[in-house]
C-alpha cells in the first residue's frame, strides 16, 4: 500500500527483542559470551521473540520516541534432555561409581547373595556387590524431586536398570540366583543425587533450577541483580544500570513466598525515562545486558530453557500514513 506523501501519523507502538533458550538447551548454546545482545539478531525470529524487521533499525523511514524500557524473564519451568538425545550428559567420574548395591532396608548384599545384618549370613565384606550409574539429567532430576518428596529422602534404581553396571571385587558381576533373591536395590539420598548433577559439570543446571522456591535463590533474581543493562542509540550510551532498574511491568504474579516477579505486572510498575530518548530514521540502536562477574557468568549460561528474556522499548512510532 502506497505512502500519503506528506502526512505522518504517531502512534503507541512498544519495540522488542529477546533471546531464547529451547527446551532441553542451555544459555551458552545461544549467547557464549558474557554479554546478551537485543536488537541486534533479529533474522529467523518469530513475533513472540521479536517485532524488528532488521536488525538494529526501525522499519522503513520511522522514527521512534522511547519512553520506557522494561525487562521481562520469563519464569517456565525447565525441561531437561533425556538419553534419546546423543549429546545429553550423563554422569560420570568419582560421584557416579561404588555405590552399594543393598536390600530394600539398606543392608548391603555380597557377590553370593548373602545379606548383611541378616540371621545366619555368611556375608563377606570384602565381596560386597556396588554399582556405577549412567544417568542422563531428565532421570536425575526426576529422581530428585521423588527423593525430595518422600518421607526418608530417598528414591531407588532396579540393579537390572539399564543405567547400571554391577561390579564385585573390582570386576563386572554377574548375578546369581541367591543376589536375585535378595530383591536388590540402589538407594540415592537428595545429596547422592545432587552430587551426580554436580558430576555432569557445565552440563548441569544451575542450582536455582534443581532446587526451586527453596531458599537457593530464584532465577530472576540472580539475573536481575548480577547484570547490568545499557542501551545505545547511534553507538552512545543513554542509560546503564544494574538490570534491577528496569523492571518488567509484566508477567505472572503473586503475593506467595513461592513466586517472585520482577516488578508488578502493570506497565505504570516499571521505568520511565525523565526526557523521551528519540531514535531517529535509520539510526543504529541496540540494548546489552552484561554480567559482569566471571563466576556468576558461568552459573547464568547453565540455564536451561525454556527461558525468554525481553527488552521492550515502550514508547510512540512516527511512521508515514497508508
Amino acid at each position: 500500500m502506497a505512502s500519503v506523501t506528506g502526512i505522518r501519523e504517531k502512534v503507541h507502538l512498544p519495540i522488542y527483542d529477546s533471546v531464547f533458550v529451547e527446551p532441553e538447551k542451555q544459555l551458552r548454546e545461544v549467547e557464549g559470551g558474557s554479554t546478551l545482545k537485543f536488537f541486534v539478531n533479529v533474522q529467523g525470529k518469530n513475533k513472540l521473540e521479536t517485532n524488528l524487521q532488521s536488525a538494529s533499525l526501525l522499519p522503513h523511514y520511522n522514527t521512534f520516541e522511547a519512553r520506557a524500557m522494561r525487562v521481562v524473564i520469563s519464569d517456565l519451568p525447565p525441561a531437561f534432555p533425556d538419553g534419546e538425545d546423543e549429546s545429553a550428559p550423563l554422569t560420570k567420574g568419582e560421584a557416579a561409581e561404588g555405590f552399594d548395591v543393598t536390600d530394600e532396608d539398606g543392608n548391603a548384599i555380597d557377590s553370593t547373595g548373602q545379606i548383611e545384618n541378616a540371621d545366619g549370613s555368611t556375608f563377606d565384606p570384602d565381596k560386597v556387590v556396588t554399582a556405577d550409574l549412567e544417568l542422563d539429567l531428565k532421570r536425575l532430576v526426576e529422581l530428585l524431586k521423588e527423593a525430595r518428596e518422600s518421607e526418608d529422602k530417598e528414591s531407588t534404581i532396579d540393579f537390572d536398570d539399564d543405567a547400571v553396571t554391577l561390579f564385585a571385587e573390582d570386576n563386572e558381576y554377574e548375578p546369581v540366583d541367591d543376589f536375585l533373591n535378595a530383591s536388590p536395590v540402589i538407594i540415592l539420598s537428595v545429596a547422592d543425587l545432587e552430587d551426580l548433577i554436580d558430576s555432569l559439570e557445565k552440563k548441569a543446571p544451575p542450582l536455582e533450577q534443581i532446587r526451586p522456591n527453596d531458599g537457593a535463590g530464584n532465577l530472576i533474581g540472580k539475573f536481575v541483580y548480577n547484570t547490568v543493562t545499557t542501551l545505545f542509540v547511534g553507538e552512545k550510551i543513554m542509560i546503564e544500570m544494574p538490570t534491577y532498574f528496569f523492571p518488567g511491568g509484566a508477567g505472572p504474579y503473586s503475593l506467595g513466598s513461592q513466586v517472585i516477579s520482577h516488578g508488578e505486572p502493570s506497565p505504570l510498575a516499571t521505568f520511565r525515562f525523565a526526557d523521551p530518548i528519540f531514535i531517529d530514521r535509520q539510526q543504529n540502536f541496540r540494548v546489552e545486558i552484561d554480567i559482569p562477574d566471571s563466576d556468576t557468568h558461568k552459573e547464568i549460561q547453565k540455564i536451561y530453557g525454556p527461558f525468554f528474556v525481553w527488552v521492550v522499548l515502550d514508547g510512540y512510532m512516527t511512521r508515514d500514513v497508508q
